[in-house]
């Protein structure tokens, strides 16, 4: 039988709740809603650490984020770095796929491979190789059409700001990304089946939709932010002004045209990729393709007075997650999964619906059996966590199971605890609730069994422990995959330009 093809389909800084098969009457999605139509919905999807190097390691190595290393971008981390045993593409490639990275892929070094044959990238304006320049770019600068850069509108990479992109559509990025991906398709080795990883950069800010996409919502009623009372504590006049404010209070004008922006990018991304499934049918691999599409983490967009991500909360860590089987393994399927899942359950299920066996360092599931039907046991809950990043005070451990939500802040020793049933928009904590003193125990006792193993001082195996004043939270697991890589990361760090302030 002629193996499956794979299209893997990452955007970057997509909340769940921006397609319309989760519901979102708002925002026009039809590609992708179409493809949810024809596969499964998981709509307690997390990601395991909610930034960009972090959730994508766990995604490429099938492993958590305690054991590649990497608990968030900030303090006491490194870069994502070489080294794992195992990889998705790897194992893919040794497996006979031909294999293909496009768009961002986070890399250090950049030009990395990790087990793909070869990679096109859109680093949007990281450079931290000697002398790099993305692929995207170098496209960019030999088509544009006058004298400007790729973000000459003025709006920074990690801004609330938005506006309309500042260049002729066909040069975005989004254009380039899926162009760049018919191209591969057109031009790969017809003898084996493929695996591409198709990486936005959008709907990540600058929230800089095409002028058609961008005034589409800006007319729109758009969901308002979501403010519990507790928001208060991100209510900080003095930094509300910068323009890359990770916190601070914004007028509704603002978050709405920065909500335009960010839908107007996922319409946008949204029609490409109508562009990319109509090249797969027409060429009839359509299917015999095995489509997965996720985003790393999520956004804020104000909520809760917080931009961006780093942060435990719905906007931030609930991510999309839609599986579209081959057509001839659709049979008793169910359409939509409750159960949790996460990034790092990517690598196994591809490999399960391939048929290739997953590499005893994986940590993840495969949710085939889950979309099957089949009678398996699952987690409970999922775990994830972030280092300090924006703030010492904002590093965070956090659980749920798509019910319920838990977080505890190790600096602080502040808890929160949510009931997303009733409030799926953590507006209402419950910390201080009587009414709730059960479930904040079961849920304290479920984060000291998973700290417990690290012996790191984060509980005495009865409680947790505040950690004030302590250094960062590391992770041995990455020095241990680095000193086993043949590649002083150290040594080249020191002659490249690493940075880790573009998120």
């Amino acid at each position: 039988m002629k193996s499956p093809n794979i299209l893997l389909i990452m955007t970057d800084q997509q909340r769940f709740d921006t397609l319309g098969c989760y519901g979102n009457d708002s925002i026009e999605t039809s590609n992708l809603d179409w493809i949810a139509s024809q596969g499964t919905v998981f709509h307690n999807a997390y990601t395991p650490s909610p930034s960009c190097v972090p959730a994508r390691a766990c995604l490429i190595s099938g492993m958590n984020q305690w054991n590649t290393g990497i608990l968030g971008m900030g303090a006491g981390q490194g870069p994502m770095g070489v080294g794992f045993k195992h990889t998705l593409p790897g194992e893919l490639s040794k497996g006979g796929y031909h294999t293909k990275g496009i768009g961002k892929m986070h890399f250090f070094p950049q030009r990395a491979l990790n087990g793909f044959h070869s990679t096109l990238l859109d680093e949007s304006g990281r450079v931290e190789d000697p002398d790099f320049v993305s692929d995207y770019r170098k496209w960019f600068n030999k088509n544009k059409t006058g004298d400007y850069d790729i973000i000459d509108h003025g709006v920074n990479w990690n801004s609330w700001q938005a506006r309309p992109y500042h260049a002729p559509e066909f040069l975005h990025p989004t254009n380039w990304t899926v162009n760049s991906s018919i191209e591969f398709l057109k031009e790969r080795d017809p003898s084996k089946p493929f695996f591409l990883k198709v990486s936005f950069a959008r709907p990540h800010s600058p929230y800089d939709a095409p002028d058609y996409y961008f005034n589409k919502y800006l007319s729109k009623d758009l969901p308002d932010k979501k403010l519990g009372a507790w928001s208060s504590i991100h209510d900080v006049p003095h930094e509300r002004h910068c323009p890359d404010a990770w916190q601070g209070v914004r007028s509704d004008e603002e978050i709405h045209r920065a909500r335009a922006g960010y839908y107007g990018s996922i319409d946008h991304i949204d029609q490409q990729l109508g562009r990319l499934f109509l090249h797969l049918r027409r060429n009839g691999e359509f299917d015999n393709t095995l489509i997965i599409f996720t985003s790393d983490h999520g956004d804020m967009l104000g909520d809760h007075n917080l931009w961006r991500k780093t942060y435990a909360y719905e906007g931030s860590a609930h991510i999309p997650f839609i599986v579209m089987l081959p057509k001839n393994m659709r049979g008793n399927m169910r359409r939509d999964v409750y159960e949790p899942v996460t990034l790092y359950d990517i690598m196994p299920t591809v490999l399960d619906v391939v048929g290739q066996s997953i590499p005893d360092t994986v940590d993840g599931m495969s949710v085939l059996p889950l979309i099957q039907d089949r009678d398996i046991k699952w987690r409970d809950y999922i775990h994830g966590e972030h280092c300090a990043c924006y703030s010492a005070e904002n590093e965070m451990q956090y659980l749920t199971d798509g019910k319920w939500k838990y977080i505890w802040y190790p600096r602080t020793g502040r808890e929160q605890l949510f009931n997303l049933m009733e409030d799926p928009y953590e507006c209402k904590d419950l910390v201080d609730d009587d009414s709730y003193k059960e479930e904040l125990l079961q849920w304290r006792l479920n984060l000291i069994r998973e700290l417990e193993p690290r012996d790191l001082g984060l509980t005495d195996g009865a409680e947790l422990v505040c950690q004030a004043g302590r250094g960062p939270i590391i992770s041995p697991k990455y020095k241990e995959r680095m000193e086993k890589a043949d590649f002083d990361w150290m040594q080249y760090k020191e002659a490249s330009r690493w940075q880790s302030n573009i998120l």
